[in-house]
């Protein structure tokens, strides 16, 4: 869609157009919602100054990028929006040249801006690098670490803060209104450019005097961080007003420097419901746009609100428990615990690394951690995890949500690698829950246990209710759930030993059924009793087939020099695995409880 062409009035119809787009397809399909209509202008603007794909639109997160899609050529895919098979809810090169980078992780765009802005220097190209980058994404190190460095070099850049919920730096009174208004506009930023060039020519003493009456008008307006490292500043302009858009962006444009520009949005910006910093709206589930209700509401407790309940009840009980999340206070369960004890449990922002190494010193200090943060968004946070819990063994309790496949949000979000990456790391034990009764006995454990250990667990629900009577949790114990003396064993860790209890059921075979429990340690004689008897091993695990639950497996039997037992799993092939509702993608996995059950062999 060219938009260049448009007037004003053309380009403000066609936000109300893009608005009612992204609402009736989120309100379907679920999606990021909030965040997506609080960009609409801003996207709108961008699509209109620069010009891409040649200047390369960098998305950070991305998960605000539906409007860059619809003004980028798929409209009328639109409704395809996180669908298997459609298109993603993120950006993606693969799906359009418009689309730079894929983004799924927070706080990456700048060193992305930064990297090409590198690479357009060095081939001497005529190209802009714009990132868009919401205010909160600047709590986490790594975008510093990108703006100081831009900083130095001051390579031609434009970075679009996008602040809507007024975390930065908040004007203070009428004048400082009034001079971000000034500084936003082309004549200020052209008169501070002659200033500059006036003050190399004057007395030492004069411009000494002319620097310091610039430093105070900045110290009461929003800018003075970033240009204290080097960048140049514009705004704060209003995010929802085209025309000082369109004005400011061109003059950022111009410039030839690494800018900001900061514009001030409302999340939700034309859906009442979920106008302002409301979490629930960021992320949703198909709903009523008439009413905002929910389509779909399930009785059972999912695994987070299991997690959630069972840890508020240790640390009702045990007042040197302690907690963290990185940014997802309601998404980990651990909003209530924040609620309940705001001295004991905290939200760290988008700061996966300082949430693990803070617990790390807490554990020292003789306090009981549990770091709630998502499988995907725990790797963000390896080195802390090695460096700062493993090597001095201390007791804080990893528990990672959204194990396994996630669903709509894709490739960057499936807790696949969990398993894999953890199981590498001295003195770490791994353990996961198949149901509700399981996890409150794991969750019991780890309060008394004095190592690092690692709970994974899915999003939604269990597999299982009450299929199983649970046992009292033992280090590195597994338990049989059902035994013969036939030659099959069913080996599940986790959330999929339902899987493995419905193959059973949907091909009406009665295999003994083993729950691992923990992956570290194994119950070696547990294991090495069972291949005695059971020549065919089935692995089932919601995890990366590489250096997973199988590998490890295969391992234990080479060092026990057991050569005839014949391991077959069912984890996760060695690819990312896309978007889409969950039994679509593990039909196209081949791994839906189906497609398992044609390549058992009894």
């Amino acid at each position: 869609m060219n938009i260049k062409s448009l007037k004003l009035g053309e380009l403000e119809s066609l936000a109300c157009d893009i608005r009612e787009r992204i609402l009736s397809v989120v309100s379907t399909n679920g999606g990021h919602l909030s965040s997506n209509l609080g960009v609409v202008e801003l996207s709108i603007a961008m699509h209109y100054v620069f010009n891409p794909p040649n200047d390369p639109f960098i998305f950070d997160v991305s998960h605000q990028s539906y409007t860059h899609k619809l003004l980028s050529g798929r409209w009328n895919e639109f409704d395809s929006l996180r669908k298997f098979g459609g298109i993603s809810g993120y950006t993606k090169p693969n799906e359009s040249e418009y689309d730079y980078f894929i983004a799924g992780h927070s706080s990456t765009s700048i060193s992305l801006a930064v990297g090409a802005a590198k690479a357009i220097k060095l081939k001497n190209e005529d190209r802009l690098p714009v990132a868009l980058i919401g205010d909160g994404a600047l709590s986490a190190g790594m975008a510093y670490e990108a703006l100081n460095e831009l900083g130095d070099l001051k390579y031609p850049c434009v970075i679009i803060l996008n602040d809507n919920e007024m975390s930065i730096s908040k004007p203070i009174g009428a004048m400082s209104k009034y001079l971000s208004q000034m500084m936003a506009g082309p004549f200020y930023q052209k008169f501070k450019s002659k200033i500059n060039q006036l003050l190399e020519l004057m007395p030492d003493s004069a411009a000494y005097m002319a620097k310091r009456l610039e430093e105070g008008i900045r110290l009461i307006t929003p800018g003075m961080f970033f240009e204290e490292l080097g960048l140049e500043y514009i705004g704060p302009v209003d995010g929802h007003n085209i025309k000082d858009l369109i004005s400011a962006l061109s003059v950022a444009k111009n410039m030839k420097k690494p800018v900001i520009v900061h514009a001030q949005t409302i999340k939700g910006k034309g859906y009442e419901i979920a106008e302002g910093p409301k979490e629930k709206w960021h992320g949703v589930s198909p709903f009523n746009p008439q009413n905002g209700i929910a389509l779909q509401k399930s009785s059972q407790k999912n695994a987070t609100e299991i997690f959630s309940s069972l840890l508020l009840e240790l640390a009702s009980k045990y007042d040197n428990i302690v907690g963290v999340t990185a940014a997802m206070p309601s998404g980990t369960g651990i909003g209530a615990l924040i609620e309940k004890f705001p001295d004991r449990f905290w939200d760290t922002a988008i700061a996966e690394q300082h949430a693990v190494t803070s617990m790390a010193a807490m554990a020292k200090e003789g306090f009981k951690p549990y770091i709630a943060i998502y499988s995907t968004f725990m790797q963000r946070a390896y080195d802390q995890v090695i460096h700062d819990c493993a090597i001095l063994n201390l007791p804080v309790v990893l528990c990672m949500d959204r194990a396994g496949i996630v669903g709509e949000d894709g490739e960057t979000h499936q807790g696949a690698f969990d398993i894999s990456f953890l199981n590498a790391i001295p003195n770490f034990t791994l353990a996961a829950p198949r149901d509700e009764l399981m996890f409150k006995e794991i969750m019991e454990f780890s309060y008394s246990f004095n190592s690092p250990l690692a709970i994974r667990y899915p999003r939604g629900n269990f597999g299982l209710s009450d299929e199983f009577k649970p046992v009292k949790v033992e280090l590195g114990k597994s338990q049989i759930l059902s035994q013969n003396n036939e030659n099959v064993a069913f080996i599940g860790y986790g959330n999929a030993v339902a899987k493995a209890y419905k193959v059973a059921k949907f091909l009406d075979i009665n295999p003994t059924i083993i729950d691992l429990i923990f992956i570290k340690p194994l119950d070696k004689e547990l294991l090495l009793n069972l291949a005695k008897e059971h020549k065919k091993w089935y692995i089932f695990s919601d995890s990366a087939k590489r250096g997973g639950v199988g590998e490890i497996l295969s391992g234990f039997l080479q060092e026990n020099n057991i050569k005839d037992v014949n391991i077959i799993s069912f984890e996760y092939e060695d690819k990312f695995i896309t978007h889409g509702s969950i039994n679509l993608v593990e039909n196209s996995l081949n791994i839906s409880i189906e497609e398992i059950a044609k390549k058992i062999i009894l």
